[in-house]
């Protein structure tokens, strides 16, 4: 949590710009995400980052996502941080981990609206995912840089509903609750709950 804020820190300091959103194609897949707080919409790029976005997919076709809720919010300011939500090693959710396709492999940055998949070391990623609120680009993948440089596998961008998505973000944290003794003061007051996610048409 502690190397989350430094680098949450880091990134605000540096006041950034939000990037233009760039185009999405319309033969993508999309998955619509039925919540408590309302519905919103991701575009999954299965071209661009084919190993994390079909994990994303096996979780939604499988109807392993009904149910589970936002369970993490990293708000270092206005518009700026994450949400988490997902299986949270359930076993009777949970799929085999997949290989971490990095951002310079996909192309696919961190910017506002971006889905990404939760890990700690690369490649035990499995089913939880996070949703950037602003442009976080310190967790792309820098091979620059020293130690584990491989950042986060981005696959797929909130394209409908990012209010909603802003709703959770802003909803009250506990200062004390945990989830499975982490994320202390990271903890949503009411959590929302996913109720389907499914595609689209």
């Amino acid at each position: 949590m502690t190397k989350w804020f430094a680098a949450l820190l880091l990134a605000l300091i540096a006041a950034p710009v939000q990037a233009q959103q760039p185009a999405i194609d319309p033969s993508l897949p999309r998955v619509a995400i039925d919540t408590t707080a309302g519905r919103f919409i991701v575009t999954v790029e299965v071209m661009k980052a084919p190993i994390t976005a079909a994990n994303f997919l096996h979780y939604v076709d499988q109807h392993r996502l009904d149910g589970v809720v936002f369970y993490r919010t990293v708000k270092v300011a206005d518009h700026f941080g994450f949400v988490q939500f997902g299986v949270d090693n359930d076993p009777k959710r949970v799929l085999p981990p997949i290989a971490h396709e990095p951002t310079t492999q996909t192309g696919l940055p961190h910017i506002d609206g971006t889905l990404s998949l939760a890990r700690l070391a690369p490649g035990p990623g499995r089913g939880d995912f996070t949703i950037g609120v602003g442009d976080q680009r310190y967790l792309d993948a820098d091979p620059t840089k020293p130690g584990d440089n491989l950042g986060y596998a981005t696959f797929a961008r909130v394209t409908e509903g990012m209010d909603v998505v802003l709703k959770i973000f802003d909803a009250p944290v506990s200062p004390t609750k945990t989830q499975r003794g982490a994320f202390k003061g990271e903890v949503p007051e009411t959590p929302v709950t996913v109720i389907t996610a499914r595609r689209l048409p």
